[in-house]
């Protein structure tokens, strides 16, 4: 009897760094799958031919606020994240760090602690926790609530370094403004990835920072200093320090085209994908609430009723998409930024981007529309 069970063909195959056009991808008795040419597979072999398009491993995004109708913040426990979890994964994101925007402490604890349930109990997709907030800066919150916004306590480290001890993955977003070099040392050293966000701080404030461990920059550009000619911020600072990570919202409306290029340009394999998705993900909603202020979806973004950006009405497959047609970049190195390149930041891997492991999802994706879907 063939090892061989089925080969899919008529896509191009992606590994989640590279693209391997006119190859096969097979699956085998053993239920591994090989990347193959053609005349590497016996004649008679079971075939499924696919749509045009590319067959990858599932999308890892590392900042999903809400989805299904659902956000994170309202109901932090399990039943939500598996809403969340179900509504991204219909959209291709194998993995995801459920992410809390700045809120009590209550709530923090209660976030954490549904985090960690819902890996114990399986729930697909989810391989930790993103803490963004509540130390950050006022003066760049965002759609943040100001009110629940503070500098770190003692408490508050103490909690984040028990959550890295239980979770396989913690990332947390502070500003330099609200958290000192010592704490993101500290936070650091247990496996804490610490990201820089939602500041105001100088380049020179920033640059101390990632000496001090911070290795990542929340959604890039956004709700941060900018790189002036004098002043180049935590934008300049991000761009400038070699071996910081950065995500980027490539919806289109975020950030200018020019703006992504020249950062892809300055940071290579540094930047990745992410959604900042909502409530809004994989549902027909039009509205929603954050923190009891009312959230509107309208032209493909969302905003508070002032019109400051609140998340964004945004899919994995669509921000590749956004990075092939309107920044140029070749589609093998687009598609890695929302697989392979968050990876880089993560303490546990959790088996994600291994597309000759029949236990991930495999992923079709459409290059000319962004739309992606789970196989079977």
């Amino acid at each position: 009897m063939s090892e061989f069970v089925k080969v899919f063909t008529g896509v191009d195959i992606h590994d989640g760094e590279h693209l391997h056009p006119g190859k096969v991808l097979a699956l085998m008795q053993d239920g591994s799958r090989r990347i193959l040419t053609p005349e590497e597979v016996p004649e008679g072999t079971a075939t499924e031919r696919l749509a045009a398009g590319v067959l990858c491993p599932g999308f890892v995004d590392l900042q999903v606020n809400g989805g299904g109708g659902v956000m994170f913040n309202d109901s932090p426990d399990v039943a939500t994240l598996r809403r969340i979890a179900e509504a991204h994964r219909r959209t291709g994101v194998a993995g995801f760090l459920p992410t809390l925007i700045t809120d009590t402490p209550a709530t923090t604890e209660a976030a954490i602690d549904a985090a960690e349930a819902a890996i114990a109990e399986d729930v697909p997709g989810i391989i930790g926790l993103h803490l963004e907030g509540p130390h950050l800066s006022a003066a760049r919150k965002g759609a943040h609530d100001g009110a629940l916004i503070r500098p770190m306590t003692d408490g508050d480290l103490a909690l984040i370094l028990r959550a890295a001890a239980r979770l396989p993955n913690l990332m947390v977003t502070v500003a330099p403004e609200n958290t000192s070099n010592a704490q993101i040392r500290t936070m650091t050293e247990a496996g804490v990835i610490v990201s820089l966000g939602h500041s105001d701080a100088h380049y020179e404030t920033c640059m101390a920072a990632f000496d001090a461990g911070a290795c990542c920059v929340t959604h890039l550009f956004n709700a941060m200093s900018q790189m002036g000619n004098r002043a180049p911020g935590l934008v300049g600072a991000a761009l400038a320090c070699e071996g910081v990570h950065a995500g980027l919202i490539a919806d289109g409306i975020h950030v200018h085209p020019a703006s992504m290029r020249n950062a892809l340009a300055a940071k290579g394999k540094g930047i990745f994908l992410v959604s900042d998705a909502m409530a809004t993900a994989g549902s027909d909603i039009t509205s929603f609430t954050l923190n009891g202020r009312e959230v509107y979806r309208a032209n493909g973004q969302l905003t508070l009723a002032d019109g400051t950006l609140a998340g964004a009405d945004l899919e994995m497959g669509r921000a590749v998409y956004t990075l092939t047609h309107a920044v140029g970049e070749p589609l093998e190195i687009a598609l890695a930024r929302a697989i392979s390149g968050p990876l880089a930041l993560l303490r546990d891997h959790m088996g994600l981007c291994q597309i000759e492991s029949a236990d991930q999802p495999l992923v079709l994706f459409d290059p000319e529309s962004g739309a992606a879907r789970v196989l079977g």
